[in-house]
């Protein structure tokens, strides 16, 4: 039996929770699932170029584990660009409640106004 999986450590909630091709009707397609952990290692990785010992830091897993995240990650969006299908940021193993402070978890809103976490439409964007 499997080990359960321990809740990672996230530094970004995005405000875009779904990408689709254009021109193509959503009832057509098939849709990849990606984990905010998945984002999160693809972010830390591939946008902000750290190395993978400081990924692994950041998200409080092991390398082995990092590096499993992120392969995973990548074949996800790989298979999702390369056959034109949807992918969904979905929530997955994290915990909420890790002890980054209000400056180190970066939220992003919608174009919409909205906290993409309660539904908020007091929500202000800071960027």
């Amino acid at each position: 039996m499997a080990r359960p999986s321990i809740p990672r450590h996230i530094g970004f909630i995005p405000g875009v929770l779904f990408f689709k091709p254009a021109g193509v009707r959503l009832r057509d397609i098939d849709i990849v699932s990606l984990g905010l952990e998945e984002l999160e290692a693809l972010r830390l990785k591939d946008a902000k170029g750290l190395d993978q010992q400081t990924c692994a830091e950041h998200m409080r897993v092991s390398r082995p584990t990092f590096q499993r995240i992120l392969q995973g990650a990548r074949r996800k969006v790989a298979i999702a660009l390369t056959h034109g299908k949807a992918i969904r940021v979905e929530g997955s193993i994290y915990d909420p409640n890790s002890d980054l402070g209000a400056d180190e978890l970066e939220i992003h809103a919608t174009t919409d106004g909205y906290c993409p976490h309660c539904d908020n439409t007091d929500y202000q964007d800071e960027d």
